[in-house]
C-alpha cells in the first residue's frame, strides 16, 4: 500500500485555506523525503493561527495559491494513495473546504488513515495521543506545526505502528468530500 502523509497549517479560524502544506510519500515500509510548501491563502490571517504557525502573510505573500500548486504538484502526489494524516477529520475537511474554495472537482471520496487512532492502539500507555507526546517518546526531532516536520512524525507513528504488528489496512477510513465527513463503515 502506498500512503500520502500530509499536514495543512491554516491562516484562520475558517479552516477553508491553507498557508502550509507537508508531504511524505511512504512505501514498501519506507518515508521519503518530506516537502514542504507555503502557501498564499489569498485570505486573512488570524492572530491565533500566526502565533500557533508562526507564518505570516509576509511568508506566503510571494508564494502560490492552493489552485496552483494544487495543478502543478499536489493533484499528482494525492491520487491513487492511501492519504494519512493525525487527527485526519481535521486535514481532510481543510483538504475538502479549500477544494471547494477554489472550484477544484477532484474525486468523491478518498481512502485514508489516522494516525491518532493507531495512535491508541499501538502506544496505550502514553497519557495522550497527540503529535508532539508521540514524538517524542520516539525520539524524533520535530518542529510541532511545521507541516514537513508535523508529516515526517506522522509518517514515522504509522511504521512505528505498522511495527508494532498493527494492521494497517484495518483502519482505512472513507472521506466523502461532497459531505465532508467519513462514511460509515460496513460491519467487517
Amino acid at each position: 500500500m502506498k500512503f500520502l502523509v500530509f499536514d495543512t497549517e491554516t491562516p484562520n479560524c475558517r479552516n477553508d485555506r491553507i498557508s502550509q502544506i507537508g508531504l511524505c510519500v511512504v512505501e514498501n515500509g519506507r518515508a521519503g523525503e518530506p516537502e514542504s510548501y507555503l502557501v498564499d491563502p489569498e485570505c486573512d490571517f488570524d492572530a491565533f493561527n500566526v502565533m500557533l504557525t508562526g507564518i505570516t502573510p509576509e511568508m506566503c505573500a510571494q508564494e502560490p495559491c492552493f489552485a496552483a500548486l494544487w495543478t502543478k504538484r499536489l493533484k499528482k502526489l494525492f491520487s491513487g494513495v492511501t492519504l494519512v494524516a493525525h487527527n485526519a477529520p481535521f486535514d481532510m475537511a481543510v483538504l475538502a473546504k479549500c477544494l471547494a474554495a477554489y472550484g477544484i472537482e477532484w474525486q468523491e471520496r478518498a481512502a485514508y488513515v489516522d494516525t491518532v487512532q493507531l495512535a491508541r492502539r499501538a502506544f496505550p500507555a502514553l497519557p495522550n495521543h497527540k503529535l508532539d507526546t508521540l514524538a517524542a517518546h520516539l525520539g524524533l526531532e520535530l518542529r510541532h506545526h511545521d507541516a514537513g516536520s508535523d508529516a515526517l512524525a506522522c509518517a514515522a507513528v504509522l511504521l512505528e505502528s505498522e511495527r508494532r504488528g498493527l494492521e494497517i489496512g484495518r483502519f482505512v477510513r472513507t472521506y466523502d468530500f461532497a459531505s465532508r465527513r467519513t462514511l460509515k463503515e460496513a460491519a467487517r
